[in-house]
């Protein structure tokens, strides 16, 4: 009866259904395994080990039983005790070409004054180091074998789909060679780490000394280089992060071109579409990049104004913020491209040409008319949005620190619990505009919000900057 029991729990557990997804899994990877671990090298870094870049190979404390395992793989072994101090830093990577051009990350070889790779076959070989970029952490390297190496080739990141299998290969620990099998758990996932980042994350074993290492679809193609883990007290936790090729495809091919990238820029700044800026102004989503402010004479300067929220970008669209920084940057520099926008509910089309982002980004200039002395502050604006405003005057410049180039209207006070209150606005803040319009004195600001009430609309876009003059938007709900 127990026995019985058991049985009907396991099938009500896990059912038909799931016991047949279960079979549809990898029967083996080692075909695959055979076919690309060859590709993949181990990479050893000449430098100070204090300098906590790259990964130290492992030792084991007398007495253990891998002491001998690790000192037998140790792949600095007969360097000298002195050479192997400097030569302990290890990490992965991979040939991308018969003539051994090898990709991996830029926090793998930053600050090297040596890089030394072993292939599988335990050849060792010195590395030059082609180009590297810190934005995506990645960097390309090149060796002299004599011989056609083997290699790999990249594939379609954007194909591999949550649930798919992946498998990552590299220099765990500095044991080369290892395999591990996962899925792709998300996909463009932004850890912070970069402006460019859309990482896989994958449950595939990673761990330290794998970064740099490759992460194989089944059909053996590469979709993502191997770059971070989330970890706690130096143990992984099951959950890493690739860089997609498609990223690193464009960057690489700079690196091996030029030696440097060669990046597109607008020279614009930007924030997200929050639900309250969709609504005060009118949108239909939250979809798009809302232009913060435009560099003078940036590549947008007379194109581009601040409010626009830029849609598309050389026809493809901007479904989050991170979109368009990513797609500027791929872009040819020198070349127009077609950006999509809406500008106070007109939906317009601009050609802007790219500029090349490491020439350096101009200072925005300011260009808002002196305010006019208005001593009071107004009660309406309070009853409408919850704060309260003055004219700037001299008192209001030594009190809040803020510099002759600043014009506008100033929050003096926010009413406790508002929805100002609650977006940010404090004291000292200046508002720049309201719904894209520049308005100089608190009765002409007071008009637009009670006809911004009266024709009905939930919220308001503030443009609104402080005292150091980095401006941003907050939409504010009227009360």
């Amino acid at each position: 009866m127990i026995a019985r029991f058991l049985v009907l729990l396991l099938l009500f557990a896990f059912g038909p259904g799931a016991m047949a997804r279960a079979e549809t899994g990898p029967g083996s990877v080692a075909a695959l395994a055979r076919h690309t671990v060859p590709a993949v090298v181990n990479i050893s870094i000449s430098r100070s080990v204090g300098l906590d870049q790259g990964e130290p190979y492992p030792t084991a404390p007398d007495g253990s039983p891998l002491k001998d395992f690790l000192e037998e793989n140790n792949p600095n072994a007969g360097l000298g005790e002195d050479e192997m101090m400097l030569a302990r830093s290890l990490g992965s990577g991979f040939i991308i070409s018969p003539d051994g051009v090898i990709v991996t990350n830029n926090h793998v070889i930053a600050g090297a004054n040596d890089i030394e790779v072993f292939l599988d076959d335990g050849t060792r070989l010195k590395a030059r180091l082609v180009g590297a970029d810190e934005k995506t952490d990645l960097a390309v390297l090149k060796v002299d074998a004599g011989r056609a190496l083997a290699f790999v080739e990249f594939g379609d990141s954007d194909g591999a789909e949550v649930g798919d299998w992946v498998m990552a290969v590299g220099n765990p620990f500095g044991l080369g060679g290892s395999v591990t099998l996962g899925i792709v758990s998300a996909r463009n996932r932004d850890i912070q780490s970069g402006p460019y980042e859309q990482f896989i994350q994958t449950d595939a074993a990673i761990n330290q000394g794998n970064s740099g290492g490759p992460l194989f679809d089944m059909a053996g193609k590469v979709v993502g280089i191997n770059t971070a883990i989330l970890a706690q007290g130096g143990t992984a936790l099951g959950i890493g992060f690739a860089v997609p090729v498609n990223l690193a495809k464009p960057v690489i091919a700079q690196l091996r071109q030029f030696g440097e990238t060669r990046r597109g820029w607008l020279g614009v700044g930007i924030q997200e579409v929050s639900e309250d800026i969709r609504l005060s102004m009118g949108l239909a989503s939250t979809k798009g990049a809302l232009v913060l402010d435009v560099m003078d004479k940036g590549p947008s300067a007379g194109l581009i104004e601040p409010g626009d929220v830029v849609l598309s970008f050389d026809g493809r669209s901007i479904e989050t913020l991170r979109d368009l920084p990513r797609f500027a940057a791929e872009a040819e520099i020198g070349k127009s491209v077609s950006i999509g926008l809406v500008r106070q509910g007109r939906a317009l089309t601009v050609a802007v040409t790219p500029g090349r982002l490491e020439d350096g980004a101009p200072q925005m200039a300011a260009g808002l008319a002196p305010a006019v002395p208005q001593p009071l502050a107004d009660e309406t604006i309070r009853d409408i949005a919850g704060f309260e405003v003055v004219a700037i005057d001299e008192k209001a410049r030594a009190q809040f620190g803020l510099t002759p180039e600043i014009t506008g209207l100033l929050v003096s006070a926010v009413t406790p619990g508002s929805d100002a209150d609650d977006k940010g606005f404090v004291a000292g803040l200046v508002i720049l505009e309201m719904n894209q319009e520049a308005y100089t004195s608190v009765e002409a600001l007071t008009g637009a919000l009670q006809a911004a009430k009266e024709d009905g609309r939930p919220a308001v876009l503030f443009r609104v900057s402080d005292a150091a003059g980095e401006p941003r938007f907050i939409a504010v709900r009227l009360r």
